[in-house]
């Protein structure tokens, strides 16, 4: 039995792997050819950063969370624009949906999702900031901030496999790692759903990660590991009927990609950091707790 399930994931995967090398070489190509030019907008805008942040974290760009995590710990935007695109970021989210030929409406239906309260969540925090004098001080205690050089962020990047030289070769290359490594986590998911499944206990796993406030909380917590298996696992998770909507948008929103791994590294203030985790974490289960109501996915 285990063989069989293990020759069936692999076919799954195989048959998946063109489609997500397309899907991963389009990302490069967008994040080399305006990935600079996002980083400028960002840090320029002023007042409106919630509403950029947003619309450009949601956009699965290798790294861009880590960069508004150093723009924030340098103080060049504001804490709602950072949760912005903390909360927007896809990570593996929308290259495995793309690449599986999951329905329009879902992607559209999460994309707004994240984006718009992306961009509500920060816009009211800056407000409630700015009204306290804090706006550029965000959750510090510190009148004078201390940061690392955006530096970090690009030795960052650099272990986490990413590509930042420029030109078709590079850019074939880096899509061909990025495929491969996010492969290997869909390989093993799928191969542990199969394998639940042949068991015959993919109604009590449903039943399980389907509690409502349960896989919510549990779904938040485990979003906030910066490791794109995460979101993997998420949506395949979701895409197999084993994830309820709410937790799988709870999740989500929670994984801010690598964005946590250089806040925590690039901002000194470790206590202000902790309280910006548990910032993520609530708004990530408030939203999670409504559509296990609601229903939209």
């Amino acid at each position: 039995m285990v063989l069989d399930v293990l020759l069936e994931a692999l076919f799954d995967c195989l048959r998946l792997l063109p489609f997500l090398y397309l899907t991963y070489l389009l990302m490069e190509w967008l994040e080399h050819g305006a990935g600079e030019r996002f980083e400028h907008a960002i840090a320029r805008a002023g007042r409106f950063g919630p509403f950029l942040g947003a619309l450009l974290g949601v956009i699965p760009q290798c790294g861009f969370s880590g960069v508004a995590a150093t723009l924030y710990a340098a103080r060049v935007v504001t804490l709602g624009t950072l949760i912005s695109v903390f909360l927007a970021t896809s990570d593996e989210m929308l290259p495995i949906l793309i690449s599986t030929g999951a329905p329009l409406s879902t992607i559209f239906t999460i994309l707004v999702i994240k984006v718009v309260y992306g961009m509500v969540a920060g816009l009211i925090l800056d407000v409630i900031l700015s009204r306290t004098d804090r706006l550029h001080l965000g959750f510090s205690s510190r009148k004078r901030h201390e940061g690392h050089s955006g530096h970090d962020i690009h030795e960052l990047c650099e272990s986490e496999g990413c590509e930042c030289k420029e030109g078709w070769p590079q850019m074939l290359l880096a899509a061909l790692r990025h495929t491969v490594n996010v492969i290997i986590f869909i390989f093993v998911v799928v191969f542990i759903i199969d394998l639940i499944t042949a068991a015959g206990l993919e109604g009590v796993l449903g039943a399980i990660t389907q509690i409502p406030y349960l896989s919510t909380l549990l779904s938040a917590l485990i979003g906030l590991v910066p490791n794109c298996a995460v979101s993997v696992a998420f949506t395949e998770f979701y895409l197999n009927g084993l994830l309820s909507g709410g937790a799988l948008i709870a999740g989500l929103l929670s994984n801010a990609g690598i964005g946590l791994l250089v806040l925590l590294r690039t901002n000194r203030d470790q206590a202000e950091n902790l309280r910006i985790i548990v910032l993520l974490f609530g708004l990530a289960v408030l939203v999670g707790f409504l559509l296990e109501f609601v229903h939209i996915l």
